[in-house]
């Protein structure tokens, strides 16, 4: 592969940086992911996915949406909403089909908590068709421990009119933004659409973040218990993180 540090203007004035990774001799434009981030920045988790992606025989680009706004590292410094970070994916999405490697037509998102917010939110119609511009969308989004409560618990985040592109949400039981079986009732919600075929695997003793390979830590967040806020512990699960990341190769290997 061949690596470029890169960095591209969105509608709001702002130039986000990222990691683009790219076939040195594709012989045919290939298919990418785009991966965003959780609140405590690029933290390796992306890394983690896009060597597999990678070898796997896609690109991919992995944004820093808090440099751009000079914010700080960690829930106290991040936007207000995920929403608020949305045309970056979207400016991203149109950078990468300007890239002569890419196929413009298949590219897809991955995010991480707070990127996973956003990966589910650029699956929407309302939310897309502003910020596509000519392109086609994203053509597979996969979503990493998303906050799956908030969805219903504030209107302003309903996940309505989805696009049709598939939809992959991986979460953690003892995960405590969520009830244990909050991503397959996320899961079943979004497919009771009809539009989008809609999957999810939740691994058992794994907790929010559970493919971050770090030590652990427990933060606190406003947001998180429900929206109740209190204490969130991550800590990485070699056997979840594993399994994630297969099934993350397997569903853009099929979708793009």
């Amino acid at each position: 592969m061949r690596t470029s540090f890169v960095s591209f203007p969105t509608p709001a004035g702002l130039n986000v940086a990222g990691l683009l990774r790219t076939p040195r001799d594709p012989g045919a434009p290939v298919g990418a992911v785009l991966i965003c981030h959780g609140s405590d920045g690029v933290d390796g988790r992306g890394e983690y996915y896009a060597g597999a992606l990678n070898a796997a025989g896609l690109a991919t680009l992995e944004i820093d949406m808090w440099a751009a706004r000079s914010t700080n590292r960690g829930a106290a410094g991040r936007p207000r909403s995920p929403m608020e970070t949305l045309p970056d994916a979207f400016a991203a999405l149109e950078f990468l089909g300007e890239q002569p490697e890419i196929d413009a037509a298949r590219i897809g998102i991955l995010g991480f908590s707070w990127g996973g917010v956003v990966t589910l939110l650029s699956a929407t119609k309302g939310r897309a068709d502003p910020l596509r511009g000519e392109l086609e969308g994203f053509k597979a989004h996969a979503a990493h421990y998303p906050v799956c409560y908030a969805y219903t618990a504030d209107p302003r985040m309903a996940l309505t009119e989805l696009t049709g592109a598939p939809i992959l949400i991986q979460t953690g039981d003892i995960d405590t933004y969520d009830h244990p079986d909050a991503g397959a009732k996320l899961a079943a919600t979004l497919a009771a659409q009809g539009t989008a075929r809609v999957r999810n695997v939740t691994y058992p003793g794994a907790t929010h973040g559970f493919d971050r390979d770090l030590p652990p830590q427990t933060i606190n967040d406003p947001f998180a218990h429900n929206g109740a806020g209190g204490p969130v512990l991550m800590e990485f699960n070699k056997t979840a993180a594993e399994a994630a990341r297969g099934e993350v190769v397997s569903f853009f290997t099929a979708a793009l």
